[in-house]
């Protein structure tokens, strides 16, 4: 089974053979539709004026389509709406026990998890929330982000020192109480917590030396709580590169297999299994880089039993706290390159400002945004809040409805800068060449949901989506939904040809409206 988003594109172009409007473009894109390797495919579709709500073009506007990623639109809205585009996540230390003067404290820190999504892992010079258009939460093919992932528990480590404290004779501690663990949907990390440390991911780097050596690996963060065997070897230029990651305990890796020489570094990821040992591991080291003396060791697990009550924690001094960017970063983070983690874990943090701690609470509360603002909450289904999972099914009309309604809101401009656009970032980087004529007029979430075909080889490309905002060449101003459901693929060159001509329909689209 495997979810994962492609070469996800511009596909906003297909008309009904009942369109008015611009026949000519309509056979052309009816042609598109109904021959070739999209004819099995079954397509809906609603493009609308943005301003008047006018129906342009239509297709199935009332079905359920299974839309893939575009889910992310439902969920970062209602996060947006529950939270506040300029919502900060406060992630503080609390020391309990006295400090001698010395500078010994004789007790605990803990580490109290809000939910924050990066922990300042990913923050640039400018504030702002560093991304890649091919995130490390996909593995293979990743860019890694430049930031030190470990920057917010050396800043958080730096402030434990500047309080006074020196030597802690007690344990680290990571409270990750904020909501109940679940597991979230497509492809990344599975595990949805409240502790989130370069997404509870290992980076493996493999890079190639000269033919008959070994290879070099390195693993980020480096931590010495994992132990990790590396046995790649640099193969020459003609041999295949092929790498296997095993793990024969949740504190062990074992890197295996060859790479060729000339290859650019290959990007690998493993998932840790356990969130709130990786973190106090990680939070120990932090604090002996900083200079205060740790006696308990990384190698140890987090002690969830010598936590306090959450009312204790106002007898408590706070020693140090880390604030987020403003939460229109992690937006932007989501839409951009379609972080599945971070997006399931929205319902659990609307969730946990109102007191609850579950995933259907919190996508009750999602229900109640989706009313308000005015779509057809009954007429759709969310089983999670990032895409994949089997309930998940929404309407062109609905999707269009939720569309125009942020449009009409104060922190719209946050959303839509929130977008990948077609042909410059993100999910829709690569969707049309630089000279296209709609490069940077279409702003668009994309989604992209298959299953493996083990039967016939190749997979069934169950959802193709697009979702958001476009600007034609004649000045009109559009929000438009479509969906392409169970499509069957060869293999994932197909799928990306399939891609690349939707992406020629979108610069059709742009030049004939």
């Amino acid at each position: 089974m495997l979810r994962q988003p492609l070469f996800e594109c511009c596909v906003l172009l297909l008309l009904s053979p009942s369109s008015q409007a611009g026949e000519p473009l309509a056979r052309q894109v009816e042609a598109f539709v109904d021959e070739g390797p999209h004819k099995n495919g079954q397509w809906g579709w609603l493009i609308a004026d943005l301003e008047s709500g006018e129906t342009l073009f239509e297709r199935s506007p009332d079905r359920l389509f299974a839309p893939a990623s575009v889910t992310k639109l439902y969920s970062v809205a209602a996060a947006m709406d529950e939270l506040g585009a300029d919502y900060r996540f406060e992630t503080p230390i609390y020391a309990r026990g006295q400090v001698n003067s010395d500078g010994l404290l004789e007790g605990d820190l803990i580490l109290v998890a809000s939910g924050d999504p990066t922990l300042g892992g990913r923050t640039g010079s400018n504030g702002e929330i560093a991304f890649t258009n091919s995130d490390h939460i996909y593995g293979e093919g990743a860019e890694l982000t430049t930031p030190d992932p470990l920057a917010g528990l050396n800043e958080l480590a730096l402030a434990v020192r500047t309080a006074g404290i020196h030597r802690l004779q007690g344990d680290v501690l990571i409270d990750d109480r904020l909501f109940e663990h679940a597991r979230g949907t497509g492809s990344g990390p599975a595990l949805l917590t409240p502790i989130v440390i370069n997404d509870n991911l290992i980076d493996i780097t493999i890079t190639p030396a000269t033919a008959g050596s070994a290879a070099r690996v390195v693993c980020r963060p480096d931590t010495a709580s994992l132990n990790v065997d590396t046995q790649v070897q640099t193969v020459s230029a003609h041999e295949a590169t092929r790498v296997a990651i095993e793990s024969p305990d949740d504190r062990a890796l074992v890197i295996s297999g060859q790479i060729a020489v000339g290859r650019k570094p290959l990007v690998r990821t493993h998932e840790v299994a356990d969130p709130a040992s990786f973190a106090r591991s990680l939070m120990i080291e932090a604090l002996r880089r900083a200079d205060v003396t740790v006696e308990a060791s990384p190698l140890g697990r987090n002690n969830a039993g010598r936590l306090p009550a959450r009312e204790q924690y106002a007898g408590l001094r706070r020693v140090a706290q880390l604030t987020s960017p403003p939460f229109s970063e992690s937006a932007r983070l989501i839409l951009k390159v379609s972080h599945n983690l971070h997006a399931s874990m929205l319902p659990l943090l609307i969730a946990a400002k109102h007191g609850q701690s579950t995933l259907s609470e919190g996508l009750k509360r999602q229900r109640e945004f989706l009313v308000r603002s005015g779509v057809d909450a009954d007429s759709i289904s969310f089983g999670g809040a990032a895409g994949g999972d089997l309930a998940d099914y929404v309407t062109p009309r609905a999707t269009v409805a939720l569309l125009r309604y942020m449009a009409k809101r104060d922190d719209f401009p946050v959303f839509e800068r929130a977008l990948p656009v077609l042909g410059q970032d993100g999910t829709l980087a690569r969707a049309v060449p630089p000279e296209s004529a709609a490069r940077g007029k279409v702003l668009a979430k994309t989604g992209t949901l298959f299953w493996h075909n083990r039967m016939n080889g190749g997979s069934i490309l169950t959802s193709k989506a697009l979702a958001g905002y476009m600007t034609t060449a004649g000045g009109k101003r559009l929000a438009f939904a479509l969906f392409v459901n169970n499509l069957p693929t060869k293999n994932g060159d197909d799928r990306d040809q399939v891609g690349k001509a939707l992406g020629r329909l979108c610069e059709i689209i742009y030049q004939g409206t």
